[in-house]
C-alpha cells in the first residue's frame, strides 16, 4: 500500500511542475510582447494579462504537489486562456519584441 501512495505522490508532484512550467512561460511570453500588440489583435491590455498569468503562476507554485486544488484549477484556466487564446492572435499581430523567427 505505501507503493502506492509513493507513485500517487510522484504523478501529484511531476503534474504540479509541469503546470508550473506551463504558468510561467505564459507569463514570460505575455512580458515579450509589445503592449499595442493586445490592442491591435483586439485582446484585453498587457497589463491584465501579466497580472492573469502572474497570477496563475503564483498560484502553481503555492500549489505544488496538489494539482487538483481548486486554485491550481483555477491558475491552470488564466495560463490556458492566455495561451490558446490570446498568445496565437498577439503572435500574428507580430508583437514579439525580439527578432522574428517566422522568416520562412
Amino acid at each position: 500500500m505505501n507503493a502506492i501512495g509513493n507513485a500517487q505522490l510522484t504523478i501529484s508532484l511531476v503534474l504540479s511542475l509541469a503546470i508550473l512550467g506551463m504558468e510561467v512561460f505564459a507569463f514570460v511570453d505575455a512580458l515579450r510582447h509589445r503592449s499595442d500588440a493586445y490592442v491591435a489583435a483586439g485582446k484585453r491590455t498587457k497589463p491584465i494579462w501579466l497580472a492573469v498569468t502572474g497570477v496563475a503562476a503564483l498560484l502553481g507554485f503555492l500549489t505544488l504537489g496538489n494539482p487538483l486544488n481548486l486554485f491550481a484549477l483555477l491558475g491552470v484556466v488564466g495560463a490556458g486562456v492566455y495561451l490558446a487564446d490570446v498568445r496565437p492572435a498577439v503572435r500574428s499581430i507580430g508583437g514579439s519584441r525580439g527578432p522574428s523567427r517566422d522568416t520562412w
